[in-house]
């Protein structure tokens, strides 16, 4: 029935932004007026804009500035911040922000707003990690002391992603859904899971957007190519089966990510922690593990489950500069997984295509998440390849707030993006495990790693920091390379069709988003 609502209600959008006249007019009406309206998955228009809650970690945040920002190249550089001071030992941050900024309704943006932003993260203790943060305070107006518990080297990337909040206007249950921030787009309208409209914020301290207005709807896969062709959408994302759709007055854009789907192997046995299974009696095998990192056919699965749109990957995205190319290796080695799989003991002794090992099957079941189909049709054609070494995987798709929760049992498809660092000690280092529900969902525990790991946080120059990062994946004897506490399939290139009239500018590789990636330059948009 929600389904069914939602449904009726984009229709209704539709109809309503087509008004009486022909679709090419809407689109041309629009022009005239500098407005788009898009349709870039569910995250967009999902509500939640807040910061301190994780909002702008896995996708671009139109409404608030940060500290620091990436700019197109993906580099960092200040943004809020114009000053930045270092102690020797790493544990002192003074960093002197902007004057004379305002937020989106006119009040001033000043340090104690910035010192509000953090500890509200830091108390809130969910996605946003802040552990290492001992204290925050505001020397001036314009001066922000941040002090560390241990020195932390992606302490810098943290502040390009947690957007600035206002202390006079925050409401921790109601602020997700009306955001009021200092970046260049402020919100107008919104209702959740249906529409958003956002405008230019007319007190941005930077260059304004070149577009008037932005109307985001919530269109399904199964409706958005009938809406594209009806002339009312001008940027959508598409299911990769549908990009290569021929469509009148609509061109296939394709946008480079730094996502790549990955799904996590519990490295240990089944058994139960406080009332919940944890560990996985298939996956725990290392040689189980091995056989499918070099036995599977990456570019096949690419091929069956996204069209295309992806590059074969065994490990984070090589457009980060910290991550070990040693890792990749050739795969589609079906004769050496299958004999890893023999000499550990995996044998199909009953010739029913399934091998087996002291009585139990090579079979396990991974999740795909319900509301990304791309993720899900990865699992399902993962599933397919699999066969061929005699491991049966059972995908079936299922809702993200419980497949995450499972995910230490019950294997589940990622989507790893993030320019961060910090990501590798999340999923790799073994205090993690557990923690904020989606931490190291692997159980990997490798002491040697977590030395790496460890070596590179506490750095205090980028250089060692990137050393230690690419030695943690891999130091010529132990790490990732082979113990596979991860099965990597590919970066996901994400494919868009839109308005052949509208100029997007340079869009870089950037996060996914699970759709919403290609509206980080929309500041830059126009319509030629």
């Amino acid at each position: 029935m929600k389904k069914l609502l939602v449904l009726m209600l984009t229709l209704v959008c539709l109809a309503c932004l087509a008004g009486c006249g022909k679709s090419n007019d809407a689109s041309s009406e629009r022009m005239k007026n500098g407005e788009v309206v898009i349709s870039v998955g569910k995250y967009m228009i999902s509500g939640g804009y807040d910061p301190t809650l994780g909002w702008g970690m896995w996708g671009p945040d139109p409404f608030h500035s940060g500290l620091h920002r990436y700019n197109k190249d993906n580099k960092l550089e200040k943004d809020l911040a114009t000053d930045v001071a270092v102690s020797g030992d790493g544990l002192e941050y003074i960093i002197k922000i902007k004057k004379d900024v305002k937020f989106s309704d006119g009040k001033p943006l000043t340090a104690r707003d910035v010192v509000f932003t953090y500890q509200t993260a830091k108390d809130a203790k969910n996605a946003v990690d802040l552990a290492f943060l001992e204290s925050v305070q505001a020397i001036d107006d314009y001066t922000v002391k941040f002090t560390l518990n241990k020195a932390w080297a992606p302490f810098i990337e943290t502040t390009a992603t947690l957007g600035i909040v206002p202390e006079h206007a925050y409401k921790k249950d109601t602020y997700g859904d009306n955001p009021i921030g200092s970046g260049p787009w402020k919100v107008i309208s919104f209702q959740k899971e249906q529409q958003l409209i956002m405008v230019p914020n007319e007190n941005y301290y930077g260059e304004k957007p070149k577009l008037k207005k932005v109307t985001v709807l919530n269109i399904g896969e199964d409706a958005i190519l009938a809406a594209v062709k009806s002339g009312q959408v001008d940027v959508a994302f598409v299911n990769p089966e549908y990009a290569n759709a021929k469509v009148e007055g609509m061109k296939l854009t394709v946008m480079d990510s730094i996502d790549a789907f990955a799904v996590n192997l519990p490295m240990v046995a089944e058994h139960e922690e406080n009332g919940v299974l944890v560990g996985n009696n298939i996956t725990s095998d290392l040689a189980i593990r091995q056989a499918l990192n070099i036995g599977i056919n990456r570019e096949e699965i690419i091929k069956n489950a996204l069209n295309g749109f992806g590059e074969p990957t065994m490990n984070f995205s090589k457009d980060l500069d910290w991550t070990n190319e040693a890792l990749t290796e050739k795969d589609n080695r079906v004769e050496e997984a299958i004999q890893i799989l023999e000499n550990a003991g995996w044998i199909d002794s009953d010739g029913d295509g399934i091998r087996e090992k002291n009585g139990v099957k090579a079979t396990f079941t991974i999740t795909g998440r319900s509301n990304d189909l791309q993720r899900y049709n990865t699992a399902v054609a993962l599933a397919k390849n699999a066969e061929k070494l005699g491991i049966k995987i059972e995908a079936k798709s299922m809702a993200w707030s419980e497949a995450r929760k499972i995910a230490k049992n019950i294997p589940t498809m990622w989507a790893f993006g993030d320019f961060s660092p910090q990501a590798y000690y999340s999923y790799f280092h073994s205090s993690q495990i557990g923690k904020n529900v989606i931490n190291n969902p692997a159980m990997y525990n490798n002491p040697i790693v977590d030395e790496h790991i460890m070596a590179a946080m506490n750095a205090t120059d980028w250089n060692t920091v990137v050393a230690e990062f690419k030695l943690a994946q891999w130091d010529g004897q132990t790490g990732p390379k082979v113990d596979i506490p991860y099965l990597w399939i590919c970066t996901v290139k994400v494919p868009y069709l839109v308005n052949d009239k509208l100029d997007l500018g340079v869009l870089g590789v950037n996060e996914r988003g699970q759709g919403m990636g290609i509206v980080t330059n929309i500041d830059t948009w126009t319509w030629k």
